[in-house]
């Protein structure tokens, strides 16, 4: 015998459909939102580990460049000591020179001339002085030319007076000091 069946067999299908259906859209929503959150909290612990590299970086590069400005700071002190260590060598290597250049002096001022005043400047020489006459002015420049620790005079002021039948010459002369080292290693550049 056929059976019929007169329940509401297509109501009870689409019931049962449409539980499943909400039941995996649920779950799929459910599904979303823990991979939504999984992201979330994934990206911000990635945001996070960088911020925290980054503010790594900022510290070292802040620690790198006090170390820099230090290391400036140094190398500034370095050259400034180095070049008061120069000054001091060449002050002590110049020490003896003056004592030449005196002795030097005194030996090559003719008779008849009396200096009344040296002044250096840097390697210039200017020298003041009274002469006799004109001819001993130029002979002590000659003197001066001749001279190891002496080079290039030049005469800038000679003033001729006559005071009770004396004639006098009042003198001004500079004249660049040298050492003996130089000036030889410079004549035996020109003899070569």
């Amino acid at each position: 015998m056929t059976r019929i069946n007169l329940l509401p067999w297509r109501e009870t299908l689409r019931k049962e459909q449409q539980r499943q259906f909400i039941s995996i859209a649920a779950g799929a929503a459910v599904l979303t939102a823990v991979i939504m959150i999984y992201t979330h909290i994934h990206i911000n612990g990635m945001i996070d580990a960088q911020n925290a590299r980054n503010n790594f970086l900022e510290n070292e590069v802040a620690e790198v460049d006090k170390k820099i400005s230090e290391i400036k700071e140094l190398e500034t002190e370095k050259q400034q000591l180095l070049a008061r260590m120069n000054i001091i060598q060449q002050l002590q290597r110049r020490r003896p020179e003056i004592v030449h250049v005196f002795d030097e002096m005194a030996k090559r001022v003719p008779d008849g001339i009396y200096l009344t005043d040296i002044k250096q400047q840097g390697q210039s020489l200017v020298i003041e002085g009274v002469a006799e006459s004109n001819a001993r002015v130029s002979a002590f420049m000659r003197n001066l030319d001749a001279s190891d620790w002496f080079t290039n005079p030049r005469l800038v002021v000679i003033e001729s007076k006559e005071k009770e039948s004396v004639r006098t010459s009042k003198f001004t002369l500079n004249v660049t000091q040298v050492s003996p080292n130089n000036n030889t290693s410079k004549t035996a550049g020109l003899q070569t």
